[in-house]
């Protein structure tokens, strides 16, 4: 088993998905912040430099720094804006205040730069990424497998808000799981929220014993077993105790705005339109969500329409966004379940008649 972890490096480059300077216009500019003050740069950059990257994102320029020396390059009025934020984010920070991800991002707005409109999503190819992404949990290892896993993990973690799509049994929970524990050991997120539809092929909840809570538990029975697997039955009972990791029906988020969380939403099929919306509005600053579903596998009433997949058309040009769609030849399990998901998708191609 592999545990062993990169050695982190004092040179900051953005992992995210940015929008690349046009290098006709490139202007690198150079910046040095005073006083050189360790703990204040610290504040300035953020826990793994996600402020920096914040910026980054927003202006669609590179920020290199080795110490209080920073290296902007970009278009010339988003590096000079780039230069006047981090000098009055700095100067904030040495006067005593700390700086959060709502700060930078209000910074950003009263500079006059919106958000980006049009997408920067990921759009999977093999010549997209290419490399081997390993995934390091307390008790394991987790190595994707195929290109489309190694897409979807390398999406998961260079993207806020993520959809993995597809057949059962193609490893869109386990590894959307794994990346959420990785993250929490990694202290990226405080807490890691595991959330379901109450909604089940066949089943009456209503008859189940307990409150919604306690009906919907036994159908995350899965995403216990995951988090068993890579943490330890006794770890997971005590992070569950103390809230660090928290399973709860969809019905549960409304109203709530949840930072610096790993949320992952599991069976998205089956959410409506209007639970969609709310979730996806739900997600605050410095968390990752991951919406899995199988769109074959749709158990919401007669005449309600699938949230996932008004979600895919709705947000397919969104900034930010990453699609994996996954395909039988993803399956993972017994070989027996892709033939099975290859005769059903061949059925769905023909004529529908009652049956």
């Amino acid at each position: 088993m592999d545990t062993s972890a990169s050695n982190p490096s004092h040179t900051h480059k953005a992992s995210k998905a940015v929008p690349q300077p046009n290098k006709a216009s490139n202007f690198p500019q150079q910046l040095t912040l005073e006083p050189d003050n360790a703990r204040g740069l610290a504040t300035l950059c953020g826990q793994l430099d996600r402020h920096l990257r914040q910026i980054e994102e927003r202006l669609g320029i590179e920020i290199l720094n080795r110490g209080n020396e920073f290296s902007l390059s970009g278009e010339r009025d988003q590096t000079d804006t780039a230069v006047h934020l981090l000098n009055t984010l700095y100067q904030e920070v040495m006067e005593g205040n700390e700086l959060t991800p709502e700060q930078v991002h209000l910074a950003l707005q009263a500079s006059g730069h919106a958000l980006p409109q049009q997408a920067d999503k990921t759009r999977h190819d093999d010549s997209e990424f290419s490399g081997t992404t390993l995934i390091r949990t307390k008790k394991c290892t987790v190595k994707p497998r195929g290109q489309n896993q190694q897409l979807y993990v390398h999406a998961v973690q260079t993207h806020d808000i993520n959809f993995g799509v597809g057949p059962a049994g193609t490893g869109k929970t386990y590894l959307a799981v794994a990346c959420a524990v990785e993250s929490l050991l990694k202290d990226e997120v405080e807490r890691i929220l595991l959330v379901r539809p109450a909604v089940e092929a066949g089943e009456k909840l209503g008859f189940l014993p307990g409150d919604l809570a306690q009906k919907v538990d036994p159908y995350l029975r899965p995403l216990y077993d995951a988090l068993y697997e890579m943490l330890g039955f006794e770890t997971v009972a005590k992070l569950i105790d103390r809230k660090v990791i928290e399973v709860a029906p969809l019905a549960y988020m409304r109203g709530r705005t949840l930072n610096n969380s790993f949320i992952i939403l599991d069976e998205s099929q089956n959410t409506t339109r209007e639970q969609m919306k709310m979730f996806l509005t739900r997600i605050g600053f410095g968390s990752t969500a991951v919406i899995t579903g199988d769109p074959s596998q749709i158990d919401l009433p007669r005449g309600q329409k699938s949230g996932l997949k008004h979600a895919i058309t709705v947000l397919d040009n969104v900034a930010g966004i990453s699609f994996t769609h996954f395909e039988s030849r993803d399956v993972v399990r017994h070989p027996l379940v892709q033939r099975i998901v290859e005769a059903y998708e061949a059925q769905d191609e023909q004529p529908r008649d009652e049956y």
